[in-house]
């Protein structure tokens, strides 16, 4: 005997090995078919995240950066309020005939007939 021996096989031709082989290579192109439409879904559900979470990020941003605002604002509203307040009283003592002679004798030295003022001096 011969150190190795050729097998010679030959497929036998017949209807079911054909309907099988055509089974095989028609699920064979559904897998391919599937994996391919699973990718498909797989990167456009990845795009669609990556929109959703970027714009939810940007909006959680701008979102701080108005209440920061809106703090700063609130605060400069309430300076406001306090200096409107301080000026309103101002108002009232200005159509005060007598605070309006008091503040014309201390920043101007005006004085009533017969009054003398006297400067004095802070000392130095």
């Amino acid at each position: 005997m011969s150190a190795v021996r050729k097998k010679n096989v030959t497929q036998l031709q017949s209807t079911y090995i054909e309907k099988y082989q055509q089974e095989e290579q028609m699920l064979s192109v559904k897998r391919r078919g599937l994996i391919r439409r699973l990718i498909a879904f797989s990167i456009i559900a990845a795009l669609i995240s990556y929109v959703v979470i970027s714009t939810m990020v940007s909006q959680h941003k701008a979102m701080n950066e108005k209440q920061e605002q809106k703090e700063k604002l609130q605060e400069q509203l309430t300076t406001l309020k306090d200096e409107q307040v301080i000026l309103e009283e101002e108002i009232v003592k200005l159509n005060n005939d007598e605070y309006i002679e008091k503040i014309i004798r201390r920043d101007y030295f005006l004085s009533k007939e017969g009054e003398i003022i006297f400067k004095v001096g802070d000392g130095s």
